[in-house]
């Protein structure tokens, strides 16, 4: 298998038809469509049953309840049979004609990201996107124009190493940056809806900046937790350590001890100061013994031993 093109699906029933029409144009062969039923409410399931028996490519899933975009892509991801790996979303506005295009560029680069720089989309949409782009690019130092776009190709060592959960699927590419691949952007075409409604809103725009952050914890300090929390904590200890100088100071040359604001809040900074100390110690027990002797799952290692 060449290719697998996943595409996670929540209430499109509309589109699908459609949709692999254009998709079996496109490609003639040695490619599979894995199409994952994100808990849809609408007649789906039965539509894609339907493809299913018209097109040999298909090979359609459906979750239960609805767990997410990036839950959808992480298990399209673990069931692909394909060298590469397209993603892309079921609602038409992802033209699969840019794919072939993309998978060219795969000779020079990992993974592939779309760039819907002419959008068909509201203002309270685009607007959002265009600050949350920017940020994104500014805090993590990997600059693309649209991390959320659905449209994207992979080698798939580059799918199979990211960790999805949650809405971390907006950041695959600047996850696969941190695994060690290259990454390249393309323009594509962006068409307006035709059928059902957006899925997403303007609190996307807040719930992206609390992902970034947690996001970044996590890589940063996820395997030495102290280093974080120990360094709250130390700089906590010490100023308290500085305060208590200077009342022990006061007392030592006068007799008198006035017990002010500044001391009791000294005395909080103190002791949060060594529960940070011991929160770190504790991260740091608990993955000692995850992640003793083991290389991240990540890593691609070479060797030239014959």
């Amino acid at each position: 298998m060449n290719l697998s093109i996943i595409i996670p699906i929540k209430d499109e029933a509309g589109s699908l038809p459609e949709l692999l029409a254009e998709i079996g144009a496109t490609f003639s062969s040695d490619f599979e469509i894995i199409a994952i039923d994100d808990g849809s409410r609408d007649n789906t399931w039965e539509v894609l049953q339907e493809l299913s028996k018209q097109y040999n490519f298909l090979k359609a899933i459906k979750f239960q309840y609805n767990c997410g975009k990036a839950t959808a892509l992480s298990y399209g991801f673990s069931v692909a049979k394909g060298k590469y790996i397209a993603t892309m979303d079921g609602d038409l506005q992802d033209n699969p004609a840019e794919i072939p295009e993309m998978l060219k560029m795969l000779d020079s680069s990992d993974l592939v990201s779309g760039w819907k720089k002419k959008r068909h989309d509201p203002w309270h949409k685009t607007i959002p996107s265009v600050f949350f782009n920017l940020a994104v690019s500014i805090v993590c130092g990997q600059r693309l124009h649209d991390f959320n776009c659905g449209l994207k190709v992979y080698k798939a060592e580059v799918a199979k190493s990211v960790k999805l959960y949650g809405d971390f699927h907006r950041f695959i590419p600047l996850m696969a940056s941190w695994n060690g691949f290259k990454i390249s952007e393309k323009v594509v075409e962006h068409r307006a809806r035709r059928y059902g409604s957006s899925k997403y809103g303007v609190s996307r725009l807040v719930s992206g900046f609390l992902d970034l952050v947690t996001l970044m914890f996590l890589n940063k300090f996820a395997i030495k937790p102290l280093h974080f929390f120990g360094t709250l904590g130390l700089f906590a200890c010490m100023a308290a350590t500085v305060i208590f100088g200077h009342f022990g100071y006061e007392w030592a040359t006068t007799g008198v001890l006035r017990v002010r604001p500044l001391l009791v809040l000294a005395g909080f900074a103190f002791v949060s100061g060594v529960q940070f100390i011991s929160l770190g110690l504790l991260g740091e027990m608990l993955n000692s013994k995850l992640h003793a002797t083991s290389l991240p799952s990540t890593v691609n290692i070479e060797t030239t031993e014959k």
